[in-house]
């Protein structure tokens, strides 16, 4: 009997491998990869399109469009959304400048064009000029502004800060990388040092750099990604999980300090998410191990739209209320 529901690639990836139609194609795709079902269970409640991101360039779009055309007989079914979808909020930051670090993929290309397509001016910031200026070029009709460079240093962070210009209205310190999932005695110094550079000394940098023109306004919102590493010491390796609690011992700070004179600073801590950002080479063995257990137990991973939609939420006047908040958007794995 044909199933009665029309599968798409905006279908998830557990009504495909529920469907007595699309379960065989899926499973004869893993198995040619040497994979099995097993291996999708923290990625059931994802569209099947967020395989593309997931393998980060391991599956072209014609794979998935192959998929969807074997699960109808050859035809391409129209679009139906299924679950959540982003719905942008007309106007919601017009007239408003925002920065955003990490912003050539993942979340933070995300976050920067929900803002873009509300109506916001984007200052777009990333290490790959050639990346922003493709993300730039995606959204013709929005006003973003390309500055490539390394939040570490301070000349680029001169060079975002110049090109916001005389206000800024928000930040959203998105950029960061992994560790090795390493634990503490085997955390080497280059690990070490990397990892707090980005994901803390840089968002340290830019935000003492956008304070000071948000003080003289009277108003200013930012938001730090964190992470489920920021609230438990079994999400990440030891210097991944030191930098995003003190991502949140920064947040709070800032918050206590600055609230007074109109300020918002909050957090956002994301679980797992589907970017398709890389480890480091060199994992270590023992860390991975040690840590499987734990990760067997995240609810399912959340699309970088899903992140972009809670920071966003914080960024805007919506989150009027609150200032010195962490957000766990974890699909409630912080609850367990």
């Amino acid at each position: 009997m044909a199933d009665p529901k029309v599968l798409t690639a905006h279908s998830t990836i557990g009504e495909w491998l529920d469907s007595e139609v699309g379960g065989p194609i899926v499973r004869g795709l893993l198995a040619a990869s040497g994979a099995d079902e097993n291996s999708l269970a923290p990625v059931r409640g994802l569209p099947l399109q967020q395989m593309v991101a997931l393998s980060q360039g391991a599956m072209p779009q014609s794979v998935i469009d192959d998929l969807v055309l074997q699960a109808n007989g050859g035809v391409m079914p129209e679009a139906t959304d299924t679950g959540w979808v982003e719905r942008a909020v007309s106007g919601r930051f017009a007239g408003k400048t925002v920065i955003v670090t990490g912003a050539a993929s993942g979340i933070g290309r995300a976050t920067a064009a929900r803002i873009a397509r509300e109506g916001g001016r984007v200052v777009a910031t990333d290490i790959s000029e050639a990346k922003l200026t493709e993300f730039a070029a995606s959204l013709p009709d929005a006003e973003i502004v390309v500055v490539a460079g390394d939040i570490t240093k301070q000349e680029s962070v001169d060079a975002i800060v110049a090109a916001a210009g005389d206000r800024i209205d928000a930040l959203a310190n998105v950029a960061g990388i992994n560790d090795d999932f390493s634990p503490l005695a085997e955390t080497s110094d280059a690990m070490w040092d990397r990892v707090i550079a980005v994901n803390l000394t840089g968002p340290f940098k830019l935000t003492r750099a956008v304070i000071p023109p948000m003080v003289a306004a009277g108003a200013g919102a930012i938001v730090n990604v964190a992470s489920e590493a920021g609230l438990r010491g079994s999400a990440s390796g030891n210097a991944y999980t030191t930098s995003k609690h003190a991502v949140i011992g920064m947040t709070k700070s800032a918050a206590v300090m600055y609230g007074p004179q109109g300020l918002r600073i909050n957090a956002v801590a994301p679980g797992g998410v589907a970017t398709g950002i890389p480890f480091p080479a060199g994992v270590s063995e023992y860390g991975q191990k040690r840590l499987s257990e734990f990760h067997s137990q995240i609810p399912s991973l959340a699309t970088a739209e899903q992140l972009a939609a809670s920071i966003t939420f914080l960024l805007s006047d919506d989150g009027v209320n609150l200032n010195g908040a962490v957000l766990a958007s974890d699909g409630g794995w912080s609850a367990q």
